[in-house]
C-alpha cells in the first residue's frame, strides 16, 4: 500500500526540523514556510489568524501531496514586520484563543456536575418559573 505508517505522519525523524523558512527573492517582505508533520487543520488556523492581522498583505497555504505530511505557508507583509515575526504573533494569539476555548469548555462541563445549577433552554437562556413551562399569569 502507498500510505505511510501512521507514526510517520506526526513523529519527527532524527535531525528533522519542524519548521523551515525560505525568504522569497522575487517578492518583497515575503517568505515561504514549510511546516512538517502537520496538515490542513493547523494550516487553515494559521492562515485565518494571519489574514486578521493588518500588517499581512497575503497569507495562503498548500499541501503539495496528501501522502506527504507537510504544508507550505506563504506570507507577505507590508514591511512593518517580517513574515517570521508575524507568524510568531499569530501562533501566540492562536495559543491564547485555544486556551480560552479550553477553559470555557471545562467550565461548562463543571456546571453540568453541580446540583441545582441554572437550567437553560436550547438557546442558552435561563429558564425561570414553573418547570412545566407555566408562569405566574397562567395560574
Amino acid at each position: 500500500m502507498n500510505a505511510p505508517n501512521r507514526y510517520e505522519l506526526y513523529v519527527l525523524d532524527e535531525g528533522e526540523r519542524p519548521v523551515e523558512v525560505t525568504e522569497d527573492s522575487k517578492i518583497p517582505n515575503a517568505a515561504t514556510i514549510k511546516i512538517v508533520k502537520q496538515d490542513h487543520t493547523l494550516a487553515n488556523l494559521l492562515r485565518s489568524q494571519l489574514l486578521n492581522m493588518p500588517q499581512v498583505l497575503f497569507a495562503g497555504y498548500k499541501v503539495p501531496h496528501p501522502l506527504h505530511p507537510y504544508f507550505l505557508l506563504k506570507i507577505q507583509t507590508d514591511g512593518s514586520a517580517t513574515p517570521v515575526q508575524v507568524l510568531e504573533i499569530a501562533c501566540t494569539k492562536l495559543i491564547g484563543t485555544i486556551a480560552t476555548l479550553e477553559a470555557k469548555f471545562k467550565r461548562e462541563f463543571t456546571y453540568k456536575d453541580v446540583d441545582g445549577g441554572v437550567q437553560e433552554d436550547a438557546y442558552g437562556v435561563p429558564v425561570t418559573g414553573d418547570p412545566e413551562g407555566r408562569n405566574y399569569i397562567d395560574f
